[in-house]
């Protein structure tokens, strides 16, 4: 089980007021979406960085609305936010295996980081719990400031591209 300091904490004092973020939000569970969407929202204004946002009916759907923005060519790394609650059926293990596979296909085909910030818990406790305010765990803020640190890694910002 992670803790907070097994959580890997991002390199200090990250300069991304070059970069675009594609947030991308599921409606689905939006209760919780719009906790990991503070979070990730929390991590760019902290980094400098500048929002894109976009949603998408569920989990399932956030490979492709991240295609479709990486595609735009308007953002520089993207960050998907949502959650799966196992239920009684086996639709839990199908959407949060297509939604992690396709996320990982888009951003090796296109180069672009994708930060995961797609919950899979047992139950809407779990998920309040990984989404929490300012100061506490929230799977939307670490995301974003993965997927940050990954482009800032790639050294690929709009701002550095040709025109």
């Amino acid at each position: 089980m992670a803790t907070p300091g097994s959580r890997p904490a991002p390199p200090s004092g990250l300069d991304a007021t070059d970069l675009v973020v594609g947030v991308v939000s599921a409606r689905w569970n939006n209760e919780i979406a719009e906790r990991l969407t503070a979070g990730a929202h929390r991590a760019i204004g902290a980094t400098g960085a500048v929002a894109r946002m976009a949603s998408a009916p569920g989990a399932f759907e956030l490979p492709f609305v991240a295609r479709v923005l990486i595609e735009s060519g308007d953002v520089d790394a993207v960050v998907v936010l949502g959650a799966v609650i196992r239920g009684e059926t086996t639709h839990y293990e199908i959407v949060s295996q297509g939604c992690a596979q396709g996320i990982m296909q888009v951003q090796i085909a296109t180069g672009i980081p994708i930060g995961l910030g797609i919950l899979t818990v047992e139950n809407m406790d779990q998920a309040v719990a990984r989404s929490e305010a300012a100061g506490g765990h929230n799977v939307g803020e670490e995301a974003t400031l993965a997927a940050i640190e990954m482009a800032l890694l790639a050294g690929r910002t709009r701002a550095s591209r040709p025109k």
